[in-house]
């Protein structure tokens, strides 16, 4: 009832657009990286850009972000939360347009031909990244300072990992998430202590010959740390 007469009261208020862009973050190969597209439309056509679209009449804000996500990238059910509104007036211009940033954890990067022939989409490596249009550098330091304060109090950087994984490759995505180099034994004994992992009958025997075991993690345990928090300084 409240949306069919909603114009009644409003009608003489200046309209503004509301988009959603998502900041899409993957691990790779030891390296956190970023999922940037060409943009298609102008302003700034083929200049590279997160992801983004309007919100349409229909949809809440969440669910265009989830929408657009599984649009551009085929992903459902992966870690989507939102960062932060951007609003300033003449940070489009295209037109007045607030932006609901959110952010994205991929467990799994592939290289998949068919999403970067049909969005023109590249991984690209932090210390590579091409200048973004808009504020959408910004958007990105933004959630990299997001995910760095949330991986001190929850178990956020499982969202990355494949399911199974060894020590020193759960070691590697924390120091891309922090941008150092944290000590290896300290963070052993701490990520050991809380008993969140499994340990395999299995080993991942790509970087020696002996190997190393692959764990994964207790999905009960981590969904409890994630609904209370834990203390996880590095």
């Amino acid at each position: 009832m409240y949306a069919d007469h909603s114009h009644r009261y409003y009608e003489n208020q200046a309209r503004l657009l509301v988009a959603v862009d998502c900041v899409i973050l993957g691990f790779n190969n030891g390296t956190l990286k970023l999922l940037l597209f060409r943009r298609k439309v102008e302003p700034f056509r083929n200049e590279w850009s997160l992801i983004g679209s309007f919100v349409r009449p229909d949809e809440g804000v969440g669910h265009a972000a989830s929408r657009i996500l599984e649009e551009y990238t085929g992903l459902k059910n992966v870690f989507l939360e939102e960062l932060g509104c951007y609003g300033h007036p003449e940070r489009d211009p295209g037109g007045r347009v607030i932006s609901i940033a959110h952010y994205a954890l991929i467990r799994a990067i592939e290289q998949d031909k068919d999403l970067a022939e049909k969005y023109q989409a590249h991984w690209f490596d932090f210390d590579q990244l091409p200048a973004l249009i808009l504020d959408h550098r910004k958007m990105v330091d933004n959630a990299l300072e997001k995910l760095r304060r949330k991986a001190r109090y929850h178990p956020i950087g499982f969202e990355l990992l494949p399911e199974k994984f060894t020590i020193p490759q759960l070691k590697i995505l924390y120091d891309a998430i922090y941008q150092k180099e944290l000590d290896r034994r300290n963070f052993r004994k701490k990520i050991l202590s809380m008993n969140i992992l499994e340990k395999l009958d299995e080993k991942d025997k790509t970087s020696s010959r002996k190997g190393a075991f692959l764990y994964r993690f207790d999905k009960a345990k981590y969904e409890e740390l994630s609904g209370k928090g834990f203390d996880f300084e590095l």
